[in-house]
Order: structure tokens, then C-alpha cells, then sequence
């Protein structure tokens, strides 16, 4: 869901400046990548076991680590303003 969210957020933000969008999109993947060396970054989310991790000034990453290997496991990218999962 959160390629899906990413892909849906970089369209939104096409249709008023491609050239945004293009650079947009990595914005939330350069942020997330150090979670795999540290994957307590962020705050933790408001469920149980889930994490937030701000991405943008707009953007949420949200996510959870699992137990196993301790893998990180992102699970939406959603707007600030909206609701929450």
C-alpha cells in the first residue's frame, strides 16, 4: 500500500509541477532508508506497534518492525491533514 500511496501522492503533486513531482518521490524513500540500520527512528505511531516517521513537512511514513530480524515493514505514506490509518 505505501508504493501505492507514494505513486498517488507524486500523480497529485504532477498535475500542478512535474518537475516537483519527480524529486518529491524521493523524498520519502531517502528518509526511510536509514531505518534499516536503525529501525526505531521516528516516534512511535498511535497504534500499538507502529512507528511514525515524519518524511516531509506533509508526509507521514507510517510503519512497524518486526520481531523476526528485526525487518522494517513500511506501511503507508499519507498527508499530514488526513486521516490516519
Amino acid at each position: 500500500m505505501a508504493r501505492e500511496d507514494l505513486r498517488g501522492i507524486v500523480r497529485y503533486i504532477g498535475k500542478d509541477n512535474p518537475t516537483r513531482a519527480k524529486s518529491f518521490g524521493k523524498d520519502p524513500r531517502d528518509k526511510t532508508r536509514p531505518l534499516a540500520r536503525h529501525p526505531e527512528l521516528g516516534r512511535p505511531g498511535r497504534l500499538p506497534g507502529m512507528r511514525e516517521l515524519v518524511a516531509h513537512s506533509n508526509y507521514i511514513v507510517f510503519c512497524r518492525v518486526l520481531a523476526e530480524g528485526r525487518t522494517v515493514q513500511i506501511l503507508r505514506v499519507k498527508h499530514a491533514a488526513r486521516q490516519m490509518p
